[in-house]
């Protein structure tokens, strides 16, 4: 009975990720490329932006700045490659690799950065 009442649900009534990384908005303006809501994606990853431009500027290998606008890389790239490093970056920084939510904070110390999971409190050190 259970999978004839599921038949008639809707899909988004069955779809429990409550996680979602927000694609990047921007355009390209001249050699330059201009994310707008790189702040919106650093609040919904709940890290801070300084640490998530460091990552990006870092695997994309290009000069880039925080202004009021937005994040402006010094060269142009695709949407998509900006994507998958932000998809890697909550897959390393963000998401428990023990229960795989994102109920996550960054301790750190001197010499080694910790993940917290507040939700199963495993503790894990990140390279």
């Amino acid at each position: 009975m259970l999978k004839e009442a599921r038949k008639h649900f809707p899909d988004s009534a069955l779809n429990v990720a409550r996680f979602e990384i927000p694609k990047v908005k921007g355009h390209i303006q001249g050699n330059r490329t201009i994310i707008s809501n790189f702040r919106q994606i650093a609040d919904t990853l709940r890290r801070k932006p300084e640490h998530l431009l460091k990552y990006i500027l870092k695997e994309l290998a290009t000069p880039g700045e925080i202004k009021p606008k937005g994040l402006i890389l010094g060269t142009k790239v695709a949407a998509s490659l900006v994507n998958s490093k932000i998809r890697d970056y909550a897959a390393k920084f963000v998401l428990c690799p023990e229960c795989g939510k994102p109920d996550t904070n960054l301790l750190e110390d001197d010499k080694n950065v910790m993940l917290k999971c507040s939700a199963c409190g495993a503790e894990t050190r990140i390279k």
